[in-house]
């Protein structure tokens, strides 16, 4: 072997050495709402000469929109955090190399980029330039959004659920950085049980119910709540939920009374109000046979004589079904 080779060999074998640096791995972006503390999670890397240097006595600084150490530190673990630009603590042992922070009671100055800084005994000074968290503090959350699946599809706009299908309102939220984390509350009226599930960067709520008529009409609300030192902060969604039915709890009235002078004028009312609206149809019982009269929600006699007295029967349908229901009128003579 000569030397040109003894060196390319000799170079190969240095290259592939494993020697630690500086380096620091921190969270690239953190939104976080105005009033909150947010957890910075954060860890460092040596040289390996400057072990010796990294003790109990090291201490850890945040530098603001720059890394000039004198002009931006904006925390210092050896100082009071009361006399600091932002409120915090180093939470981490920073001579096991862990430099997790919160952040407490963010403020829309406290918005920028923030770089850390290492300092322990000796020579180990160094600020962390090629890394930092750049914190977006929002002064209300976020709306969440509000989904309506119906067997398993999503139903975009006012679509109609027909009753007995099975309904799921997914309610689903963009989580900021903030501790405690948010939560996510419904109400509706009926009250109905709900089940949450979370994912990772997302907070989400299932209501799962079967669709019956007493859910028409009625308006789901889900409210995100962020728990802050002093105050709460919310935001909300709501959708209202159109069942399609068949006639239910019908009734018949008549109006002055069941009981009518003759010669007077009265009015029988079939009271209801479905979804979807409803064809009435009015028969009355003559000689053991129904007599259909006509349609409508109303059947008005300008005059009664005796020959009205009898059963008059009301039949409400659509199309998922009907409903009949009976008032009996009883002339009187004066």
């Amino acid at each position: 072997m000569d030397t040109a080779e003894k060196i390319i060999i000799f170079c190969f074998l240095l290259e592939g050495v494993c020697c630690r640096d500086f380096n620091i791995y921190l969270p690239e972006k953190i939104k976080a709402l105005s009033g909150s503390r947010v957890i910075i999670k954060c860890i460092f890397e040596i040289e390996e000469q400057y072990d010796k240097c990294l003790t109990e006595k090291a201490k850890g600084v945040w530098l603001k929109d720059g890394t000039d150490r004198n002009r931006n530190v904006v925390f210092y673990s050896s100082t009071s955090s009361q006399n600091s630009f932002i409120r915090g603590n180093i939470t981490g042992k920073l001579k096991d190399k862990d430099c997790t922070t919160v952040f407490y009671d963010l403020r829309s100055n406290h918005g920028g980029r923030y770089y850390f800084r290492i300092e322990g005994e000796d020579k180990l000074k160094q600020t962390y330039k090629q890394a930092s968290v750049s914190i977006d503090v929002i002064e209300s959350p976020p709306k969440p959004r509000v989904q309506l699946y119906v067997e398993q599809k999503e139903v975009q706009g006012q679509e109609e659920v027909l009753e007995g299908s099975s309904v799921s309102l997914r309610c689903s939220a963009e989580t900021l950085c903030s501790s405690p984390p948010p939560t996510l509350t419904w109400s509706s009226t009926p009250r109905i049980p709900l089940s949450d599930s979370s994912r990772l960067q997302e907070l989400i709520s299932d209501l799962n119910f079967t669709a019956t008529h007493r859910e028409h009409g009625v308006t789901f609300t889900c409210t995100i709540t962020y728990q802050l030192q002093d105050k709460s902060k919310t935001a909300q969604d709501s959708i209202t939920v159109h069942v399609q039915y068949s006639p239910k709890n019908t009734a018949v009235s008549v109006l002055p009374s069941s009981s009518v002078l003759e010669g007077i004028k009265f009015n029988i009312n079939h009271r209801n109000n479905q979804n979807p609206s409803i064809i009435y149809t009015w028969s009355r019982e003559s000689e053991g046979q129904l007599k259909q009269l006509q349609t409508g929600q109303n059947l008005t006699f300008n005059r009664t004589d005796p020959t009205h007295r009898g059963w008059y029967h009301c039949t409400a349908q659509n199309q998922h079904g009907s409903q009949n229901s009976s008032v009996i009128l009883d002339i009187q003579c004066e």
